[in-house]
C-alpha cells in the first residue's frame, strides 16, 4: 500500500530539526511521496532545498498563495513567474482565494489567480487551489465561476482542502479537478461524511496540509505527513471499504495529475 500526501508544508520551520526523522515516520507509514505547495518568495529557498535532497519524495509546486497577497503583489508573481520558467514543478500552487482573514486586497488576489491560472495552462501543470471562505463570500463558487469563465484548455488540477457541500464537489469534478481530502474528514462536524459516500474514490485524493489541519486525534496539534494513514481510514470507513483500495485509488488519482518531466516517478 503506497499513499501520496498531495499537500504538505514541510518546509515550514516547525519542522526545524527534525525534517529527517519527520520524513522516516512518514515512510514508516508507506507515504512515498509528498508534493510541497509554495506560498511566497520567503518559502522557495526551504521548499527547494527539500526538493533537491529528495527529489523523487519531495516534489515542489510553484506558486503565489492568496493569503500572502499585498501591494506587492507585481514582486511576487514576477518572482513565481521567473522560476517556473527556470525550473521544472510539479504543479503551480498553492494559487486561488481567501476571504478569511482580510479582504483588503481581494482585488489583487483574482488578479494573482487569474495570472497564474493562465501560466499553468499555458506550460500544461495541474494547479493546486486553495479557496477560503469568509465575510459572507463563498471563495469556492468564485473560484468556480472564474475557472468556468476562463475555459482554459487542459486546464486540470486539486481544489486542495476541500470541505464543500455535495453540489460543490459535483461542480469540481465536472470542471475536470480533484477533491483534496484532508484531515476534516475526521473531525466530527466536518461535513463531509455526507459528502464523500456520495462521489467515488475516482474523484479524490489525500493530503496532510502540514503543520496544519492535524487529524483526529492530533487535532490541535502539529500535523505531518505520517498522519495520512488516518485520513485514508477515514475515507475507507466513510465508504466502507478496506484502506488498501482507499491506497490504490487515490494514488493512481494522484499520479494521473502529474506533469510529463516527472513520468520516471510512476511505480513499476
Amino acid at each position: 500500500m503506497l499513499l501520496i500526501d498531495t499537500h504538505a508544508h514541510i518546509y515550514d520551520p516547525q519542522f526545524e530539526g527534525e525534517r529527517d526523522a519527520m520524513l522516516d515516520r512518514a515512510t514508516a507509514q508507506q507515504i512515498s511521496q509528498i508534493w510541497m505547495p509554495n506560498c511566497a518568495r520567503e518559502t522557495i529557498p526551504g521548499m527547494m532545498a527539500l526538493a533537491d535532497q529528495y527529489p523523487e519524495r519531495c516534489l515542489p509546486m510553484m506558486g503565489l498563495h492568496p493569503a500572502y497577497v499585498t501591494e506587492t503583489v507585481e514582486d511576487e508573481l514576477a518572482a513565481v513567474e521567473d522560476h517556473l520558467n527556470r525550473n521544472a514543478f510539479m504543479a503551480v500552487g498553492e494559487i486561488g482565494l481567501d476571504f478569511y482573514w482580510d479582504m483588503t486586497y481581494v482585488e489583487q488576489q483574482f488578479m494573482a489567480f487569474e495570472t497564474q491560472l493562465r501560466w499553468a495552462a499555458g506550460q500544461r501543470l495541474p494547479v493546486s487551489m486553495h479557496t477560503r471562505s469568509g465575510h459572507d463570500r463563498n471563495a469556492f463558487a468564485e473560484a468556480a465561476d472564474l475557472i468556468e469563465h476562463l475555459a482554459l484548455p487542459g486546464l486540470t488540477g486539486i481544489f486542495h482542502c476541500f470541505v464543500g457541500t455535495l453540489d460543490e464537489a459535483r461542480r469540481a469534478i465536472d470542471m475536470g479537478f480533484k477533491l483534496g481530502i484532508g484531515g476534516v474528514a475526521t473531525f466530527k462536524n466536518g461535513g463531509l461524511d455526507t459528502v464523500l459516500p456520495h462521489i467515488g474514490l475516482d474523484h479524490i485524493v489525500l493530503e496532510t496540509d502540514a503543520p496544519y489541519l492535524a487529524p483526529v486525534p492530533y487535532r490541535g496539534k502539529r500535523n505531518e505527513p505520517a498522519y495520512l494513514r488516518l485520513i485514508a481510514q477515514r475515507v475507507a470507513d466513510l465508504n466502507q471499504i478496506h484502506i488498501d483500495d482507499v491506497a490504490r485509488h487515490t494514488t493512481a488519482n494522484a499520479l494521473s495529475l502529474l506533469p510529463v518531466l516527472y513520468a520516471n516517478l510512476l511505480p513499476e
